[in-house]
């Protein structure tokens, strides 16, 4: 495999030797995949609210620096809840423990610029539209993660696939933009900076590493399922989630459509039953977040190989293309 970097718009102003972003995903985002990410040069993501506490959070934050030097950042996503996690504290605790990078979701991110700006925090803001990222833009965001209708997780109400939504935004936006959603290999990498990003941010690609800690049942189950096991809840409620299609997504995607609302699925959709999914390995114990590329996922490497493949498969694709083109573009001369 080569060992060439990658360099783009965004791996030059993020610090990172590959344009390639562990993105943050809740109980899955821990230090040693982060820093497994970080240390084969690309950009690992800590996830702030997977830990309890903001003191949890500067702990972890010092377990991956003592197992990489290179630049690593901390996820940061608010979205509505019934019991709000105390954010100001953990942003804090980001300034605190000295982290340079952010990915911000869900909400605006203009409320985290002043104090994050302030303390030379480079922010990477997760938007679903040409719209919300050109807003990130204006407010001062560094970069942006756009994220097609295919991502795990919330693809937002617009249902515009990365196909179409990444040229979209790279003919609008100034600043660095990587694509999100369907990303596994290097070939989409080098699809993603061919359509105008200048990297690509994974997440259920690296849940199924050596390094992600979740359950190897879980790991085994993303392997085995292909595109279409996912599910679109909360749609009638337009707060899409996409997520594995099991016994409990079934449901509840059963129960809104025949007009139940949001207190009639509560309980099969709590945060705690996700989580025991992780744990215990039971994949229809709660509702898990994936994303519709695990069709595409077909091992469980380590994550610094990973990187290293998609680097080099990416390099592959980029000059096969190129040889292709020339194949059918004719010299000058013969065009006369």
């Amino acid at each position: 495999m080569t060992n060439t970097a990658l360099t783009t718009k965004f791996s030059e102003a993020f610090g990172v030797e590959h344009p390639i972003v562990q993105g943050g995903m809740q109980w899955v985002g821990r230090a040693p995949l982060a820093a497994a990410v970080s240390e084969a040069g690309g950009l690992g993501m800590i996830t702030a609210l997977t830990q309890p506490t903001p003191q949890d959070l500067v702990a972890e934050i010092e377990r991956a620096r003592a197992l990489t030097d290179k630049p690593f950042g901390v996820n940061l996503t608010i979205l509505p809840s019934i019991t709000p996690p105390p954010y100001d504290e953990y942003r804090r605790a980001i300034i605190d423990a000295g982290i340079t990078i952010v990915e911000t979701a869900g909400s605006n991110p203009e409320p985290h610029m002043e104090l994050f700006k302030d303390h030379g925090v480079k922010v990477l803001h997760k938007c679903t539209s040409v719209r919300h990222a050109l807003n990130a833009e204006r407010v001062g965001v560094d970069a942006v993660s756009i994220d097609g209708f295919e991502c795990a997780g919330h693809p937002g109400e617009d249902d515009i696939p990365g196909l179409v939504l990444i040229p979209a935004a790279a003919r609008e936006l100034n600043i660095p933009m990587i694509a999100s959603g369907g990303f596994a290999d290097g070939r989409g990498l080098a699809a993603a900076l061919v359509l105008g990003a200048d990297g690509i941010n994974m997440g259920t690609r690296f849940m199924c590493t050596a390094e992600s800690p979740i359950h190897q049942n879980i790991k085994d189950a993303i392997v085995a399922a292909d595109a279409r096991d996912t599910e679109l809840i909360f749609r009638p409620l337009r707060n899409s989630a996409r997520v594995s299609s099991n016994t409990v997504s079934r449901e509840v995607v059963d129960i809104l459509d025949r007009g139940g609302q949001f207190p009639d699925v509560q309980e099969l959709v709590a945060g705690a039953r996700g989580r025991k999914v992780y744990e215990l390995g039971d994949p229809d114990a709660g509702i898990w977040t994936v994303g519709m590329v695990q069709g595409l996922i077909e091992d469980i490497p380590t994550a610094g190989d990973l990187v290293r493949r998609i680097v080099a498969q990416a390099h592959a694709e980029l000059t096969r293309t190129q040889t292709l083109f020339r194949q059918f573009v004719l010299p000058s001369s013969a065009a006369r």
